[in-house]
């Protein structure tokens, strides 16, 4: 077992020390990200060893400041062993914010049905290139953004972090230089009702899809989500509160969100999860 391996197969049995403020976190994250950079750092279309998940083609991006390693980062990888050991939990999982893939081809090779949604023409580009590179004949891909209502919105392209870009008015004050063209909107109700797991990394529009479902929604929905801010996180808590659906916070090792101050309020604090389980499952099913 090579360590890359052992770190995934390692994450789900740590789960009580994921927060991003941990000793432990600091070490995995330094050490995964040599062992990423070992495979991942060419713009080649070799396959690289990649277990448990098998073998992965995904050829090196340039995203502006930021580069397709940093899609493979720490948090990241405890997202895929989290995908890793509920495969025979989960059937049907929806990608919103796909990017040029990296959880939609872990998402295919655990074995469940996936639609990937992306709005970004250029990353959706590269997404149908990278499933293509690795089989990936169970991914629907949309090229269209998610929201509370179907229709069209402006899009920003953020050129210099091109995993920033984001529908207008979701960030405050966007930064360098910016391309802005429309996309499509898919509402989130109808994608919902045919998901039990949501993945959702909408740069900031996470507040507009999430407030726009209902206690019926996540009855047998889970979601793991990224929180963009704190107004967003407190209107967030707020709303499931109100409907007595479960929050879990990476911040808080996971633990149930209580108060608004176990919210995750950016990415550098982690993953929010959102179920009506009692606790997020880690133990393989």
């Amino acid at each position: 077992m090579n360590v890359l391996e052992e770190i995934i197969h390692l994450l789900p049995m740590i789960s009580d020390y994921h927060a991003p403020d941990s000793q432990l976190y600091t070490t995995l994250g330094r050490m995964a990200r040599a062992e990423v950079e070992r495979r991942f750092s060419v713009p080649d279309y070799k396959a690289h060893d990649f277990k448990p998940f098998g073998n992965v083609v995904f050829p090196y991006h340039k995203l502006g400041a930021v580069d397709s390693l940093d899609l493979l980062n720490l948090d990241e990888l405890i997202i895929l062993s989290f995908y890793w050991v509920n495969r025979k939990r989960y059937k049907r999982v929806v990608d919103i914010g796909a990017n040029i893939g990296p959880h939609s081809i872990i998402l295919s090779k655990c074995g469940f049905a996936v639609q990937a949604y992306e709005p970004d023409p250029k990353h959706y580009e590269i997404l149908q290139q990278n499933l293509k590179l690795n089989n990936c004949a169970n991914v629907q891909v949309i090229n269209a953004a998610v929201s509370d209502k179907p229709g069209e919105a402006e899009f920003i392209r953020v050129v210099g972090n091109t995993t920033g870009s984001h529908l207008a008015g979701s960030k405050a004050n966007p930064y360098g230089e910016l391309d802005k063209f429309s996309v499509k909107l898919e509402a989130i109700g109808p994608i919902i009702d045919e998901a039990d797991l949501i993945k959702l990394d909408a740069e900031g529009h996470e507040k507009e899809i999430l407030l726009a479902t209902k206690r019926e929604h996540w009855l047998e929905t889970d979601a793991l989500v990224e929180i963009e801010n704190k107004d967003n996180a407190a209107l967030i808590y707020k709303h499931f509160e109100a409907m007595k659906i479960n929050l879990f916070s990476q911040k808080n090792c996971w633990r149930r969100v209580s108060n608004l101050e176990g919210m995750p309020n950016s990415y550098r604090e982690g993953t929010l999860f959102i179920s009506n389980k009692t606790k997020i499952p880690w133990e393989m099913n």
